[in-house]
């Protein structure tokens, strides 16, 4: 059985990591989280104050970005350092947005996604992998859900953390996010022409992965 890649894209808060992860290890894959490498370089330029867009791009050259393996789960490292925990929060999140949108930095990684994804064998989550990243992908899923389901999804993952968040302002956070990825002039965030909607607002985890295994086995076996 030859080995494919396989791309989703969608909104944020919309499952894709969670749904990427189930995915890989239901087909033997390889998950490769490109928010999380976006963030990390968030990371990076909240931690040594970079905010003029000249000055990110100027230190890409210092910044590597790479995966560990902990427990079973994938981390991401900023130069050798495990920055899991520290990227999931609020600001890391719209800092990644933000410099998601600057066309040099978008290269730096997509050239780094292009090279993981060279021997197939792949799932990679993110916000331009069907048309940008992998556009021959022999799987493309696109997932979406109504913004109030997502930024319920999202207020629940932050209670969880042991945060206290706003609802009202976690539902703003989500609808800026969405404008800032669907109008950003570099890759904007697109369902590509060839990819299966997935909407998965009223579907519990177990039906929605059911539906996506369903559509893997259909793509290795076409």
């Amino acid at each position: 059985m030859s080995k494919i890649i396989v791309a989703i894209d969608g909104y944020s808060s919309c499952g894709k990591s969670t749904i990427a992860k189930a995915l890989a290890k239901y087909a033997g894959y390889t998950y490769v989280d490109t928010g999380a490498m976006y963030r990390a370089i968030a990371l990076f330029t909240l931690r040594n104050g970079l905010t003029e867009e000249a000055a990110i791009i100027a230190a890409l050259p210092q910044i590597e970005v790479g995966f560990v393996q902990v427990d079973g789960a994938q981390h991401v490292t900023l130069n050798g350092e495990d920055v899991e925990g520290q990227i999931r929060t609020l600001e890391v999140g719209n800092r990644a947005s933000q410099i998601s949108a600057i066309k040099e930095v978008r290269a730096f990684l997509v050239a780094q996604q292009q090279k993981m994804g060279e021997a197939k064998g792949i799932v990679m989550d993110g916000r331009d992998i069907g048309t940008v990243v992998f556009p021959k992908a022999e799987l493309k899923l696109f997932l979406t859900a109504s913004p109030e389901v997502r930024a319920q999804r999202r207020y629940d993952e932050l209670v969880e953390k042991g945060e206290k968040p706003n609802f009202a302002a976690v539902l703003a956070d989500v609808n800026d996010r969405d404008y800032r990825d669907t109008h950003r002039a570099e890759s904007p965030l697109r369902q590509a022409e060839d990819a299966i909607v997935v909407d998965n607002s009223n579907m519990t985890r177990e039906e929605q992965m059911h539906v996506i295994y369903g559509l893997f086995d259909k793509a290795v076996n076409h």
